[in-house]
């Protein structure tokens, strides 16, 4: 039979930590997992791939297979055949068919000359076909996104690497919600379906408009005539302007309440619309005049006072 070069097929060095191994190993699967990639030989690659994963992930086959193949200076393709008494010569003293027996689930020859009966088992150790670890990930979008909801293209970056998802976001969804993405995690091990892809939702602060909760503030100008008589404005929310009556002897820092103009849900939440009133620049000699005639109007008048 044929040494199999595990290292090699995972594209990783010897000295390979346990989070550059998973890495590896998630990307060759998620490229030639056979339920994604129907190219001639795809599958015999991934069985290639998890059989590689199941020995390297696990520190105790791993530095037996180690042993093997730095006592032979074995390279892949080399004609092989296990030490003599190698069984009893696995590290610890156990045999590796101590672990059960059974169905060989796909392993080479080369697998089972080293570890005996243990194929079957997905890479945690779990005998038979295993469902895909799901993968977290955090994705940010707008508050204007957020709001109307719809099909977005995110880019993600993940121990698989960099790749572009076409995701559906609910409308209304809130910073720290999850959005699950079936099939789109770990491939799975042995036919079984591959994870999910759970993305938490964080959403990129807006400059005209502060999300709390359910409730969106944004803030409105108001001339001193439109504060002080009273008025309609029109007033910005995410769902398009909306006409707002502003009661007369409004001060700066009032807060009015569009009901419903919140963020979209089961309750919607609510616009609060805050006021600030504008001064006019006294810039001119009729601007100066006005202004001299409000304040003899205005005789007596103390905006101290209080």
């Amino acid at each position: 039979m044929e040494f199999q070069d595990y290292y090699q097929t995972l594209g990783v060095k010897q000295g390979a930590g346990d989070d550059e191994i998973k890495a590896a190993y998630r990307k060759l699967a998620r490229k030639y997992h056979p339920d994604k990639n129907k190219e001639a030989g795809a599958e015999d690659k991934f069985k290639a791939i998890s059989e590689a994963y199941e020995v390297l992930h696990d520190k105790q086959k791993r530095a037996a297979y180690d042993n093997v193949r730095a006592g032979g200076g074995y390279r892949a393709g080399d004609n092989f055949r296990p030490p003599p008494g190698w069984q009893q010569q696995a590290p610890g003293g156990f045999e590796f068919r101590d672990f059960g027996g059974g169905d060989a689930g796909g392993f080479s020859d080369f697998f089972e000359s080293l570890f005996g009966g243990r194929g079957g088992a997905g890479p945690r150790g779990q005998r038979g076909p295993m469902r895909g670890n799901d993968v977290r990930a955090a994705v940010e979008i707008d508050l204007r996104t957020a709001y109307a909801g719809g099909k977005q293209r995110l880019g993600l970056r993940d121990a698989s690497g960099e790749r572009t998802l076409e995701v559906n976001i609910p409308a209304g969804i809130l910073p720290g919600k999850v959005i699950r993405l079936g099939g789109q995690g770990e491939p799975g091990y042995s036919g079984a379906p591959s994870g999910d892809l759970l993305l938490e939702v964080q959403v990129r602060d807006d400059p005209q408009f502060k999300l709390h909760g359910r409730d969106i503030e944004v803030e409105v100008p108001l001339s001193p005539w439109e504060a002080a008589l009273g008025a309609k404005v029109p007033v910005p929310t995410l769902g398009g302007d909306v006409e707002l009556k502003i009661p007369a002897g409004s001060r700066s820092g009032r807060k009015l309440r569009l009901k419903g103009r919140g963020m979209p849900g089961k309750t919607p939440g609510d616009q609060i619309v805050s006021l600030a009133i504008q001064i006019p620049p006294a810039d001119s000699d009729t601007a100066k005049a006005a202004y001299q005639a409000f304040e003899k109007a205005f005789d007596g008048f103390d905006p101290r006072s209080a």
